[in-house]
């Protein structure tokens, strides 16, 4: 990838570059789902999380788990949700914005005082045009998303899957740019776009492998 390619995933619709990672292990838990889906989302975050060279634990200090996957029919179930207002600020008022605006997906991210993720919570309204998804191709769409902090408009033209030989997966260029955000030496947070040419530069340099 282009260093202009990766600097657009990062750069939001307000102008602002911002790149974070997870600062801490990854702990999900899954709602609105039966166990067979439950078991698919949570293989696709293991996969991903894998791919990162980033870690899963069982619990999280602070907050139990910290990446929570509601699936859902209707925005206004959330506001049903037990204690969700107190983990998302103005959560009727997103409500309102979500479902006027027809959104069937949409992601609340929290960081650490350092500015790395520290939680994710995403929620997945399945409508009409979800329902014909297959749930691996789902849960790997939100894995894929919630592992870095991409641009608002980061995937609006192109998804980051792709399908080979049948099978859903991510494109190659995002799972190695994925690897390469994750490459120790590279910082967790970053708010100037130069950063964005240390990661085409690890790509180059084959620090994905």
């Amino acid at each position: 990838m282009q260093p202009s390619e990766i600097e657009a995933l990062f750069t939001r619709s307000s102008g602002e570059y911002l790149f974070a990672r997870w600062g801490r292990p990854v702990v999900p838990v899954v709602f609105g789902v039966d166990a067979a889906t439950l078991s698919i989302v949570k293989g696709a975050v293991e996969a991903v999380v894998a791919l990162a060279g980033h870690k899963m634990a069982e619990t999280d200090a602070e907050m139990g788990a910290n990446l929570m996957v509601f699936f859902f029919r209707d925005w206004h179930e959330l506001l049903d949700v037990p204690n969700l207002d107190h983990l998302i600020e103005g959560l009727h008022d997103l409500v309102v914005r979500l479902d006027d605006g027809g959104a069937n997906q949409y992601r609340v991210f929290r960081f650490d005082k350092e500015g790395a993720i520290r939680a994710c919570f995403a929620f997945v309204r399945m409508d009409a045009a979800l329902d014909e998804v297959p749930a691996e191709t789902l849960a790997l769409n939100q894995a894929a998303q919630m592992i870095l902090l991409w641009s608002d408009t980061a995937f609006a033209e192109s998804s980051p899957l792709a399908v080979a030989r049948g099978v859903t997966v991510l494109r190659p260029e995002i799972g190695d740019l994925i690897r390469a955000a994750y490459d120790p030496v590279l910082p967790a947070v970053a708010h100037d776009p130069s950063h964005a040419l240390r990661l085409s530069a690890r790509l180059a340099a084959g620090g994905v492998a």
